[in-house]
């Protein structure tokens, strides 16, 4: 028997967390739970979790830093809580690791298919291991790897930007629309997510390079198979 994932769930407000844990223990997830910074990272390296659902405002230090120490000590989905709907906070959590967010006050409904929709994605990942290099003029993607160069320079991505990346580059050149970026990449079945993927774009445009990856306004993005810059 398989054992269950485990989510280690970060939130300082105690109904918050208790209603989070309660929902994820009976959807099958062994779920640790943390209360601050510090604590957060602590649980981090003690359980090994598969997933952590991250709140941004916590006492001690915040969910962004909690972000950024943990993804340096093991890749890992992150999920962030916050209530905020500001685009230049949300960037900020893309950009020290997290892979997705949700505003507050969210539906628990939503919350379970965002970490569902995660899980799957470290599944795929682990499933693309035998894939080869895809050479896209000075962009090269390294799928069982998982890496990524820019020339001769590496550029570490988020799993979702990594993912994000990936399905552009099987068909470069070509227009994705969101609704099929959110279908491929996060699982959605729906159009309610695509700022998600507007967010996702600005955040892997700053680390490949603005003109690596084309809007075309009202339909999607199209990743460019030529030598940019």
């Amino acid at each position: 028997m398989t054992a269950p994932r485990r989510i280690l769930v970060v939130e300082d407000e105690p109904i918050i967390n208790g209603a989070v844990t309660d929902r994820l223990v009976a959807e099958g997830y062994d779920v640790v739970r943390a209360w601050d910074g510090p604590g957060a990272v602590e649980a981090f390296t003690t359980h090994e979790p598969d997933l952590v659902l991250l709140d941004v405002m916590l006492p001690g230090f915040d969910g962004h830093e909690v972000c950024r120490r943990i993804q340096a000590v093991r890749p890992v989905p992150v999920l962030m809580l916050t209530a905020r709907d500001d685009e230049a906070d949300i960037l900020v959590g893309l950009a020290v690791g997290a892979d997705d967010y949700l505003t507050k006050p969210f539906r628990m409904r939503e919350l379970v298919a965002r970490v569902a929709a995660l899980l799957r994605r470290v599944d795929r990942a682990a499933e693309l291991a035998g894939q080869g290099m895809a050479d896209l003029g000075d962009l090269r993607v390294d799928p069982g790897a998982r890496r990524v160069w820019t020339g001769d320079d590496e550029v570490h991505l988020t799993p979702t930007e990594f993912d994000l990346l990936l399905c552009l580059a099987a068909s470069p050149g070509v227009v994705l629309t969101r609704e099929h970026l959110l279908a491929e990449v996060w699982g959605w079945p729906d159009a309610s997510g695509t700022r998600t993927v507007d967010s996702h774009v600005k955040a892997l445009r700053a680390k490949i390079g603005a003109d690596r990856v084309r809007t075309v306004h009202g339909v999607g993005y199209a990743l460019e198979s030529g030598t940019s810059r």
